[in-house]
């Protein structure tokens, strides 16, 4: 059959259908974008253009098809149901990776690369496996019929046939958006499984889960800020009901510009199934994982234009996803959040959970009730457990605001440069520094030349601050640089490690890491609330001109002097609720004098 594709959105009464060839492209900018109001190209992303970000990934040779669409319809969607088979089988089915050898991988990871400081949460997958019995594609059709009866609280139902390939599923997160010049991100995450073991207020009230959320917030948050404008406001938490399980999430939303094909790059792939921070999380994947993920983690992303001509872009997450083979075999992979309180058996079972959601569709599991239309009733318990989630979140990202409404004079007019170690919350606070009134350059550290600045800020990254690495060699020698020609020095996170080993101060790993965690601290005699994705931190010792903010048992929090500061936790993430306040204290007395800003290294 010639390629086609069927796509429900959730509360839509009908379905899309997609007709036209299909062409292999080589990276996004190729996805060919013609003129024409309306859906013009259907894009199956693969997790392997994750290399155009110059990413780690395995690569499995998954292709980038572009369904070119050359007729576009609607059907009711009682009729189409009405036309679909409705009954399929499939056999020999297991998971790829055994119970027991994933919760090894699981232990391995929160070990080896959370305990080390490589990052706050990783997610790693597995694929179930069988065997379709029958005609691969009646299969395929008969599956989707089962999701659009029995699935619910989906962003996209959809069957896609390619020629070469038949994917189908019920993905419930949007990864981006853009329509009517606003870009849309939507971060999913928790999962409360239907099986009575507890009770959805308890989910709602699990500091897991709710750590967890926050995390790929922040993570995401990070992407808005590449391709928003103000980098994005935050609405929610929501819940998102489906028929096995019920998640968390937000809604990002802010102007946008770019290229639709440059919002999908820039956005590759969402943190809820990769990790954060995501260029790491690609590194730690391709070590526990060691094979290709197909078009699991990618996205299905339809392009076009609106009726002004604008661009529109649609791009939900490649999850909840079977793929089945001309040959008769089915693949569904799916994957676990890995965060510091995981535990293997938990993960484990989320990931069959996960997998029950598609497999029902093919009679292996039993047939969930079929959606109702009735709205669901109000639980004011509820939301109000909703609601307290937000308590303790940066209204910077929150709250709209007046522009210029946070200038400060001291620090209008001033640059600042930032050194990004490999972590885009460098995005994040180049949106709170201008907000504040400074210029910013933001730079990786392979930068041969750092650009001039009034400001050098060392910024966040994963790794071990004390490793003889080309990174933190790197890091270590514009740290001394600017401490010796006593140049205005800002250090966060990994960057005031740096700081504070350059001051000569010794570093720990801690036992319980700081990953994902919002504490109230004594800043410099203030308390502030903020946020922490850290394994390490300096101790405190006796320094000439250098003051400490830290615990009674030493551990630093934050440091300053003449000319320079540091900071261990976040100011820029979403869990700091005084990150905004911490940088009007510490940018102007950094800043109150005439310093040659050149920088070089």
């Amino acid at each position: 059959m010639k390629p086609f594709a069927l796509l429900h959105r959730d509360g839509a009464d009908h379905v899309d259908v997609l007709h036209g060839g299909v062409v292999t492209v080589e990276t996004l900018a190729d996805i060919p974008l013609p003129a024409g109001s309306g859906p013009q190209t259907l894009a199956l992303v693969p997790y392997r253009q994750i290399g155009e970000r110059g990413f780690a990934y395995v690569d499995d040779g998954t292709p980038l098809e572009c369904l070119r669409v050359e007729r576009h319809e609607t059907v009711r969607l009682a009729d189409l149901i009405a036309s679909l088979p409705r009954s399929v089988e499939i056999r020999d089915g297991a998971f790829d990776i055994a119970d027991e050898d994933y919760e090894q991988i699981v232990r391995t990871v929160l070990d080896e690369e959370i305990g080390h400081g490589e990052g706050a949460n990783f997610v790693i997958h597995r694929v179930y496996q069988a065997t379709v019995d029958g005609d691969p594609l009646e299969t395929a059709r008969a599956a989707f019929r089962n999701l659009l009866t029995g699935e619910r609280g989906a962003y996209w139902t959809f069957l896609v046939h390619t020629g070469t390939r038949t994917l189908v599923g019920a993905t419930p997160e949007r990864h981006v958006s853009v329509a009517d010049g606003l870009t849309m991100m939507n971060p999913i995450s928790g999962t409360h499984r239907h099986d009575g073991a507890r009770s959805l207020a308890d989910f709602l009230a699990d500091r897991k889960e709710i750590e967890e959320l926050h995390m790929v917030l922040d993570e995401e948050l990070k992407m808005m800020a590449t391709v928003a404008e103000h980098g994005g406001q935050v609405v929610g938490p929501y819940l998102k009901r489906m028929a096995h399980l019920t998640h968390t999430e937000y809604l990002l939303a802010g102007k946008g510009s770019l290229d639709v094909r440059d919002v999908l790059r820039e956005t590759m792939f969402a943190p809820t199934v990769t990790g954060s921070p995501v260029e790491n999380a690609c590194r730690v994947i391709a070590r526990h994982e060691g094979r290709g993920r197909g078009y699991y983690a990618g996205v299905l992303a339809l392009l076009g234009h609106d009726a002004d001509g604008r661009q529109t872009l649609d791009a939900p997450i490649l999850i909840r996803t079977a793929e089945i083979s001309n040959d008769g075999a089915l693949r569904v992979p799916v994957g676990a959040t890995l965060v510091r309180h995981s535990t293997p058996q938990g993960e484990v079972a989320e990931t069959h959970a996960k997998a029950a959601g598609v497999l029902s569709a093919f009679s292996l599991r039993s047939q969930p009730q079929p959606l109702s239309v009735r709205p669901e009733p109000a639980d004011p318990e509820l939301d109000e457990a909703l609601a307290a989630r937000n308590a303790g979140l940066a209204r910077f990202w929150l709250d709209q605001r007046v522009p210029g409404a946070l200038t400060m004079p001291a620090l209008a007019g001033r640059s600042a440069v930032i050194v990004d170690g490999e972590d885009t919350f460098t995005a994040m606070l180049t949106h709170q520094l201008r907000a504040l009134g400074l210029t910013v350059t933001v730079v990786p550290w392979t930068a041969p030349v750092i650009p001039p600045a009034d400001l050098l800020i060392l910024g966040p990254g994963p790794g071990d601050p004390a490793a003889a690495t080309p990174k933190m060699d790197r890091l270590r020698a514009l740290a001394q640089q600017a401490l010796t020609a006593g140049r205005p020095l800002l250090g966060i996170c990994l960057g005031h490690q740096i700081l504070a080993t350059t001051l000569g101060l010794p570093l720990l790993r801690r036992d319980s890491t700081y990953q994902g965690i919002a504490r109230d601290i004594d800043f410099f005699g203030t308390t502030r609330r903020v946020g922490f994705y850290s394994s390490f931190t300096a101790l405190a010792a006796t320094v000439p001109g250098v003051s400490f903010a830290a615990d009674p048992d030493g551990k630093v929090h934050a440091l300053r002097g003449e000319g320079f500061a540091g900071v261990q936790f976040h100011p820029e993430s979403v869990l700091s609720a005084d990150g905004v306040a911490v940088l009007q204290e510490l940018l102007p007395p950094l800043l109150d004098r005439v310093i040659s800003p050149s920088v070089s290294g």
